[in-house]
């Protein structure tokens, strides 16, 4: 993989940010901040790259745009995704904040395929001024990916410096597995599962006991899709390291308003429960999603 697939297809900007161009569509990055608990307050941990599609000028579904993908291209938009995500991360967001990008193992069917993409990642960060260890990769479960072929990946992570997190993690087998397997740093719950499980006293018990778990292991745990001030109350309960959701904070368009919210702990996703009461943060009843600023998008 040549240094110009994920560059290749990048435009910069007069501010500092990129988008990036595949066919008819005009890809943005998106950041949606991961608040860490302490002491009844949270604090901006880290930020989440997601992908924005527009086609002449009006939003698409990421959905629909990765369905419009040749499985033959999906290796480029990868690195044409994170890319972005990692150039407007240094242009727009606190120095120190972790940042979480999606990786899809299925892709890197050789680990020759895995070292040439991280070689440009690593050309990437650079050019950024971001080091490996603010960088969480989030490997998503593809049941494609042969585990010969998952594991070889995760360990060309790991060499890299990156840290790992395991997403949309559930109650299935498979789930308990990934993790044994992997030992990833952090993990996200799946957001309609831990919902389910907060509905009933015995499943928020079941919850908590997991979550205890991971973090006992020195596994930080992070719930997803927080929309409901009654789930932020009760993943604080739980012990959970992190949230991220609606009720905190929607995703915002680069240039985002976030570089205003300093980071002070050193390694805030590693350190979560540590996360110290920086700028940003904010009482565990408030509303900072209303102070952040104008290019939110759903």
């Amino acid at each position: 993989m040549s240094r110009s697939i994920g560059l290749a297809h990048i435009i910069r900007h007069d501010d500092g940010t990129s988008s990036g161009v595949w066919g008819i569509y005009t890809l943005q990055s998106a950041f949606q901040p991961i608040f860490a608990f302490k002491e009844g307050k949270l604090s901006v941990a880290a930020f989440e790259g997601l992908i924005r599609p527009f086609r002449d000028g009006e939003p698409q579904s990421p959905m629909a745009f990765f369905s419009t993908c040749p499985a033959a291209d999906r290796l480029h938009v990868e690195a044409l995704t994170r890319t972005l995500h990692l150039l407007n991360a240094g242009a727009c967001l606190p120095q120190e904040a972790s940042i979480f990008v999606n990786f899809d193992p299925s892709v890197f069917t050789e680990r020759s395929i895995a070292d040439s993409a991280l070689r440009e990642m690593r050309l990437v960060l650079h050019e950024a001024g971001i080091d490996p260890g603010r960088v969480v990769c989030e490997v998503t479960e593809q049941r494609s990916a042969s585990q010969e072929a998952l594991h070889g990946f995760v360990a060309a992570l790991r060499a890299n410096g990156f840290r790992i997190a395991v997403d949309d993690y559930g109650s299935d087998d498979s789930d308990i597995n990934r993790i044994k397997e992997l030992k990833p740093d952090i993990i996200k719950f799946d957001a309609t599962w831990i919902t389910q499980l907060m509905e009933s006293g015995a499943g928020f018990a079941l919850l908590t006991t997991m979550v205890r778990s991971f973090e006992d292991q020195g596994i930080r745990t992070v719930f997803e899709g927080i929309e409901e001030g009654w789930q932020l109350e009760l993943a604080e309960k739980s012990g959970a390291s992190m949230v991220q959701g609606f009720v905190l904070a929607r995703p915002e368009l680069a240039p985002t308003s976030f570089r205003v919210f300093g980071i002070s702990s050193p390694d805030p996703v590693a350190a979560a429960s540590d996360a110290s009461t920086a700028p940003g943060v904010t009482p565990r009843t408030g509303r900072p999603a209303k102070a952040f600023g104008r290019r939110v998008v759903p």
